[in-house]
């Protein structure tokens, strides 16, 4: 059986972490180098360029692993993981999800707010909060203006075309942004 998976990970700088680890760049094709990924392991690739030779697709096909490391210039700003938990466990601000100025500093929501507003009802948990990232991808768009249980009974399942988040990667967007939140009402305060 061969492990395939879209493996994410978050940091405040990704260089910090690439000058550490020894790692082979991805490619989307052979003239373009992915992004964020990343081979930590030994795949076939220039030696010059350090950039895979196969491109990413094929090589998940053939069983590497590749780690999609992400910039997330939120992280930056908190310095600790006790932080974190206590920013991840504090209670945000919901109602301020109803301010047009807020939600266009969050990440994730920032461009959205539009939609957000259309929702019948709010944004009050982290379940929710999911449910509307996974909203907004266009595999569920037509999801977008029904109340949170009707897009609980399909949110989840995987459309038949356009893409669209799982539920544990909304979860885990959602509490970035519950993050994002605290630490804008913070600094507001």
């Amino acid at each position: 059986m061969k492990f395939q998976s879209d493996i994410d990970v978050d940091f405040g700088d990704r260089t910090k972490i690439l000058e550490k680890i020894r790692h082979i760049r991805a490619s989307i094709d052979s003239n373009t180098h992915h992004n964020t990924g990343i081979y930590v392991t030994e795949i076939p690739h220039d030696p010059i360029t350090n950039t895979a030779t196969i491109d990413y697709k094929t090589a998940e096909n053939r069983g590497y692993i590749k780690l999609d490391l992400l910039n997330v210039n939120i992280y930056a700003q908190i310095t600790s993981e006790q932080e974190l938990v206590e920013l991840m466990n504090q209670t945000p601000p919901w109602h301020k999800l109803q301010d047009k100025l807020f939600c266009k500093q969050l990440i994730h929501i920032g461009n959205h707010w539009d939609t957000l507003s259309k929702m019948p009802e709010p944004v009050d948990n982290i379940e929710k909060l999911a449910m509307f990232l996974a909203v907004i991808r266009p595999g569920k768009r037509h999801l977008i203006g029904s109340t949170w249980k009707t897009i609980a009974d399909s949110i989840w399942d995987p459309p038949s075309d356009g893409y669209y988040f799982k539920h544990s990667h909304s979860v885990a967007y959602a509490h970035l942004v519950v993050v994002h939140m605290n630490l804008l009402n913070r600094s507001t305060n």
